[in-house]
């Protein structure tokens, strides 16, 4: 069992900038999968940037040169660092762990509670 807890977010005006993080409680973090999540009101959950234990990474092209997702095992903790924001980025922010790769996928076995990002213009 993962437990995963995500802290970092809040309301901004457009064009600002956020990181969040994720603290996972688990002593083998380096060997999980994870990845940041969104969902709006009335909207599905969306991927928003996956990292494996590789260190390969891949984005959602809305957010792609705008946030950058990056991981330190040593504090098991996963980072989004979130650029430029803007009023559709308003969403819960969610990260999401797995020991099997599923890319943007929300099939992931472990889910935080999620964080608030709000986005006014």
């Amino acid at each position: 069992q993962v437990q995963l807890v995500e802290s970092g977010g809040g309301s901004v005006q457009a064009g600002g900038s956020l990181r969040l993080s994720c603290a996972a409680s688990t002593y083998t973090y380096s060997s999980y999968c994870m990845a940041w999540f969104r969902q709006a009101p009335g909207k599905e959950r969306e991927g928003v940037a996956a990292i494996d234990t590789d260190g390969n990474i891949i984005y959602a092209d809305s957010v792609k040169g705008r946030f950058t997702i990056s991981r330190d095992n040593a504090k098991n903790t996963l980072y989004l660092q979130m650029n430029s924001l803007k009023p559709e980025d308003t969403a819960m922010y969610y990260c999401a762990a797995d020991r099997r790769q599923y890319l943007l996928l929300p099939r992931y076995n472990f889910w935080g509670q999620g964080t608030q990002v709000t986005v006014s213009s």
